[in-house]
């Protein structure tokens, strides 16, 4: 099997550090000139259940009801062997997407800016007008989802960014990604001790404001989950499984921290978020594609992801204990 790193040699500066590329397609979506049009059934959302960016994505695709609205294409959690890092889509009959009609990510993203040199990232919204990639802007994609698309939402969807949250939201989301979500890779993919070191450093000490803050409400807001829980919880549902041994990561354990753990487990709890929790294929991508490290192709056993089920009760936290998820506000 090719080991192919996520990495490109622009991405890891002179000490070691690693610096994640920016996207290419950042065109937003709306009814203003120049953005892209909401439309249902015009765009196919392309995701790997190992990304925590796609897996954010989707999670909140299910959770507003946007499933027969947005299409998904699902990527193989093990890379193809081609010399650049790609995704494939080899879960598909004939390795081919059915509605694309493309093997390679890639090709999808060529069809865009056939001189594209980044990374091919997940997720990506391809325009099924023109087959190309229209946005691959994980940061901001969610929230598009829940203000651009709302006219799309099911009936009592959640709202996942109330208006009367969104400075506090944005300020926290910026938190997690750069200490939590991202720092998990700055550690995993530094090429010096001191630059591993220190994302090291940043990712604990952000479990600690964490776990404190987890420790008076059920939720990062509070009483109803927001995008903030989203984002903590696909780094979280990948540490045991993947970061905590192979990105280095390797002070504690997620059930080491009671309050993150249970809190994981009881957004787990919600469809929602266990339909798109892929544990096997999350250990099958960062350990058979994703370390240089394990050049023998030896997929661990564990560890055990049925601690996942155990019950908790931090439905107790919330104001109405017999509510037992807090999804409606």
């Amino acid at each position: 099997m090719a080991v192919v790193d996520h990495v490109t040699n622009t991405e890891v500066n002179k000490s070691g550090k690693f610096e994640r590329q920016s996207n290419r397609f950042v065109t937003p979506f709306g009814d203003g000139e120049g953005e892209l049009p909401v439309e249902a059934g015009r765009y196919r959302i392309l995701w790997a259940p190992v990304c925590p960016w796609a897996n954010r994505s989707i999670i909140v695709r299910q959770l507003l009801g946007l499933e027969d609205v947005i299409s998904v294409g699902t990527l193989d959690p093990i890379r193809p062997d081609v010399p650049w890092s790609d995704w494939a889509f080899t879960l598909d009959e004939g390795d081919v997407d059915p509605v694309l009609g493309i093997k390679l990510l890639s090709e999808a993203y060529k069809k865009a800016d056939p001189d594209y040199k980044g990374r091919f990232t997940v997720p990506a919204l391809v325009d099924l007008k023109t087959g190309a990639v229209v946005n691959n802007d994980y940061f901001n994609l969610t929230l598009y989802f829940e203000t651009s698309w709302k006219k799309f939402h099911k009936k009592k969807a959640p709202d996942l960014y109330p208006a009367h949250l969104r400075e506090e939201i944005d300020k926290l989301n910026a938190f997690i990604f750069h200490d939590v979500n991202n720092g998990v890779y700055k550690a995993g993919f530094a090429q010096s001790q001191e630059a591993y070191s220190a994302a090291y450093k940043l990712v604990f000490d952000a479990f600690d404001v964490l776990e404190e803050r987890l420790s008076k409400q059920r939720f990062l807001f509070g009483e109803y989950i927001t995008e903030s829980d989203i984002r903590l919880y696909v780094t979280l549902a990948r540490f045991d499984v993947a970061y905590f041994n192979g990105f280095r990561v390797n002070k504690k354990m997620l059930k080491d921290y009671p309050n993150l753990w249970g809190y994981a487990r009881d957004l787990y709890t919600e469809d929602a978020f266990r339909d798109n929790t892929h544990f096997e294929a999350i250990k099958k991508h960062y350990h058979l594609c994703c370390l240089k490290t394990n050049p023998n192709d030896i997929l661990p056993k564990g560890p055990d992801v049925s601690v996942w089920d155990e019950p908790t009760d931090r439905y107790k936290l919330s104001l109405d204990p017999d509510n037992k998820f807090r999804l409606e506000q």
